[in-house]
C-alpha cells in the first residue's frame, strides 16, 4: 500500500454545537484513580493516557502511515464495513421510514477496505466507508501488546473505528466506553441519561436504538423537547491522544470532523446476565406493567419509586432487619435463591 504525502486536513466548518459547555479534561490517572473518576459517573476527557501507542505516531503522522501499519498486522480476518452512499453526506442514522438504516453492513478484507477509504478521501459524491467495531485481539492481535491499556483489564479488548467523516446519530451504549483517537479530530455531544424522554428515541427492536432528531440541524417544530435536552447537553473536542471515558447509558452523538478519522475503544464492566440484567428486565416490565390499568400501574411505579428508585433503608426501617427479605441487603445464597424463583417463574 502505498503511502502518500502527509496531509493537512480541511478544517470543518464552525457550528453551533462548538459553543456548548465542554467536558471538563484532567491528565492521565492512575489505576486506583480512573476508578474512582468511573465509579463518579460523569464523562471526562484524558489527556496523554496513550502517548507511546505505535498506532498514535502512525496516525499523527498521515493517513497512509496508519494504513500501512495496520495492513502489517493483518491477519486475513474479514473485517465489519459500514457504508453510507453520498447522499446521507456522511450520517450513520435511520432512514426516512425508521424500519431500516441509512447505511449497509458486510464483512471485506482489512487491506482492500483500507485502500478504499484512502482512496476516497476528498472526492466529491462519494460514499462513506468505514471499518466499525473491529475486535483487535482476533484480526490484528499484535496490536493490544504494542499498544497497551494499563487502566483496563487485560481482557477488556479494544475495538478500531476507521473511516470517513461520519456522523454517528445519538445513542447510548449498556457498557462504560473509552475512546482513544488516534486520526482525525471527533466532536462528541452529551446528553445525561435521563435526558431519553427529550431525545425521540427509535424503536428497540432494530439495534441500537437512535435519536431521530439530527443535532446538527434540529427540527424544533417536530421535536420540540428536544430543546430541553440540548439545554443539559455538553461536547468535547478529541484531538489525536485524547480520550473520552463516557459512563453507560450516556448519550452521545460522534462526528467525525476530518476526512480519515480512526479511534480506538473500549466497552467494560457489562451489566448481570439472565433474570439480572437490567435491559432485560426493562422489556420484561414492559411485557407485564405497561398495559395495566391505570391504577395498578400507579400501584407498580409506587412500588419502585419507594424500593428501587428511592432510599432502600428508609422504606423498610419499621422492618425488623431479620425479617426484611428480599427488601433487605441480599447474601450471595440469598440472591441464588432469588434467581432460581424468577428463573422457575419464567419458564412457566
Amino acid at each position: 500500500m502505498a503511502e502518500p504525502a502527509r496531509l493537512d486536513p480541511p478544517a470543518a466548518a464552525p457550528s453551533p454545537l462548538d459553543a456548548l459547555p465542554r467536558i471538563a479534561a484532567r491528565s492521565a490517572p492512575a489505576p486506583a484513580d480512573f476508578a474512582a473518576l468511573v465509579a463518579a459517573g460523569k464523562p471526562v476527557v484524558v489527556k496523554g493516557l496513550f502517548d507511546d501507542w505505535v498506532a498514535l505516531a502512525a496516525g499523527r503522522h498521515s493517513p497512509g502511515r496508519l494504513n500501512a501499519y495496520l495492513a502489517g498486522l493483518d491477519r486475513r480476518v474479514p473485517v465489519p464495513v459500514m457504508e453510507a452512499p453520498a447522499r446521507a453526506a456522511g450520517r450513520f442514522a435511520y432512514r426516512a421510514d425508521i424500519r431500516e438504516f441509512s447505511f449497509t453492513k458486510r464483512h471485506a478484507p482489512l487491506r482492500d477496505t483500507l485502500t478504499r477509504i484512502e482512496a476516497l478521501m476528498g472526492q466529491a459524491n462519494a460514499p462513506t466507508v468505514a471499518i466499525q467495531m473491529l475486535p483487535l485481539a482476533e484480526a490484528l492481535p499484535d496490536f493490544t501488546g504494542q499498544n497497551p491499556m494499563p487502566l483496563l483489564p487485560a481482557d477488556t479488548g479494544p475495538k478500531l473505528w476507521l473511516g470517513g467523516a461520519v456522523k454517528t446519530q445519538t445513542h447510548n451504549d449498556r457498557d462504560h466506553n473509552l475512546a482513544c483517537v488516534i486520526a482525525g479530530r471527533r466532536r462528541f455531544l452529551l446528553f445525561p441519561p435521563e435526558q431519553v424522554a427529550n431525545l425521540y428515541i427509535g424503536p428497540l427492536d432494530n439495534p441500537p436504538p437512535l435519536s431521530l432528531v439530527d443535532p446538527e440541524s434540529p427540527d424544533y417544530d417536530r421535536f420540540p423537547r428536544f430543546r430541553e435536552a440540548m439545554a443539559e447537553a455538553r461536547v468535547a473536542m478529541i484531538e489525536p491522544g485524547d480520550a473520552i471515558f463516557i459512563p453507560r447509558y450516556w448519550w452521545h452523538h460522534v462526528t467525525s470532523l476530518h476526512p480519515y478519522n480512526a479511534m480506538v475503544n473500549y466497552w467494560w464492566g457489562g451489566a448481570g446476565a439472565g433474570v439480572e440484567n437490567p435491559h432485560d428486565i426493562f422489556l420484561a416490565a414492559l411485557l407485564a406493567l405497561r398495559d395495566l390499568p391505570a391504577g395498578e400501574r400507579a400501584y407498580w411505579q409506587a412500588m419502585f419509586e419507594s424500593h428501587v428508585f428511592g432510599d432502600p433503608a428508609a422504606a423498610v426501617a419499621h422492618i425488623p432487619e431479620a425479617l426484611r427479605g428480599v427488601l433487605g441487603p441480599m447474601s450471595a445464597t440469598e440472591r441464588a435463591a432469588l434467581r432460581r424463583r424468577l428463573r422457575a417463574a419464567f419458564d412457566k
